[in-house]
């Protein structure tokens, strides 16, 4: 809702603050879907209001269309110095995650919400390039007309389309969540009692045939994806029936989910693609500075963390020839 212009009582300053905190959440939504961290989304929308600050405001027509652009433009040149310096980063990296209650707070909210930010589809924003991620986002997301987008990226508003046109593909494509949580958990709740009881046959059935699993411990310990439900299943046996009792159910990003480890202490944050009945992505999330993302209440100092997260044993994907893998072959 656009605010009325300042009166004599109210300063110009005022009056932009006060604009600007009201589209704050739809700021920092955008900046968290381009750079898949809170606190890198957080930053963002700081510089945002900063370079607002220094704007002639006279001069801005649509201050929606404004902030969401020059957002947009914060997050192009963040994603592409922190694409450059993560060469490194040998293995998957996931996104922070976003902890809530199990349940949440209704059916609608939480479709929305996995809709909007589930890690599922900040995954495949991630392996777009910085000018397609930005041309999706702020045009199908946010309803950016693509002549404000084209200056941004440095193309005509034809090609900014086509990017676009290109993200679109690749998101299609991804696993949409079921619409509904209890549908959701109860695979989850299947998944994590055949893993703690050890029953590879019941882990192959709650699993989509294509299931995927990505595991992100931080950029010290690399970890290639793990396509398959036999090769999720035998790599899940080989080390969940000594953490499954540790599960607390939660919802990541607005889908179900587990966290692993004692109130306070977690060891790892686990989100669940389900479609159909099935499980499609099983993304773990164990890298100590993301887990520093979590709510206070549970999460600990970074130092007792990191030694938490330590204690997880080396589990290649491929597992060795003979144990689990020759047991179930």
């Amino acid at each position: 809702m656009e605010l009325s212009r300042p009166d004599a009582r109210t300063s110009e300053r005022d009056w932009l603050a006060d604009r600007f905190q009201a589209y704050r959440p739809q700021l920092r939504a955008l900046a968290y879907r381009m750079l898949g961290s809170l606190r890198e989304a957080d930053d963002a929308v700081q510089e945002t209001w900063l370079r607002l600050d220094r704007s002639d405001a006279a001069a801005i027509n649509d201050l929606r269309t404004w902030l969401s652009t020059v957002a947009g433009r914060v997050c192009l040149d963040m994603l592409r110095s922190r694409k450059a310096s993560r060469e490194y980063y040998a293995g998957s990296w996931l996104p922070e995650p976003m902890i809530g209650a199990d349940p949440a707070e209704g059916p609608e909210q939480q479709a929305v919400l996995a809709d909007s930010v589930g890690l599922a589809l900040l995954v495949v924003l991630e392996a777009l390039t910085p000018a397609e991620r930005l041309a999706f986002v702020l045009h199908d997301v946010f309803d950016v007309p693509f002549e404000q987008i084209a200056p941004v990226v440095d193309r005509t508003p034809q090609a900014a389309r086509q990017l676009a046109s290109r993200a679109r593909r690749r998101i299609q494509r991804a696993p949409v969540p079921d619409p509904d949580p209890g549908r959701q958990r109860r695979a989850v709740n299947a998944f994590l009692a055949a893993a703690r009881h050890g029953d590879f046959d019941a882990l192959v059935a709650v699993l989509d045939p294509d299931v995927v699993f990505r595991a992100d411990l931080g950029p010290g310990s690399p970890r290639q994806p793990l396509h398959g439900a036999r090769p999720v299943a035998r790599h899940v046996l080989a080390v969940a029936p000594r953490f499954a009792g540790l599960a607390s159910p939660i919802t990541v990003n607005g889908t179900a989910g587990a966290l692993f480890g004692r109130p306070g202490d977690p060891i790892a944050v686990i989100a669940f693609t389900v479609t159909h009945g099935r499980i499609a992505a099983i993304d773990l999330i164990s890298d100590p500075d993301k887990l520093g993302a979590l709510p206070p209440h549970d999460r600990t100092p970074r130092s007792a963390r990191a030694v938490r997260a330590a204690q997880l044993p080396h589990i290649p994907c491929t597992p060795p020839p003979g144990g689990v893998e020759a047991e179930h072959r």
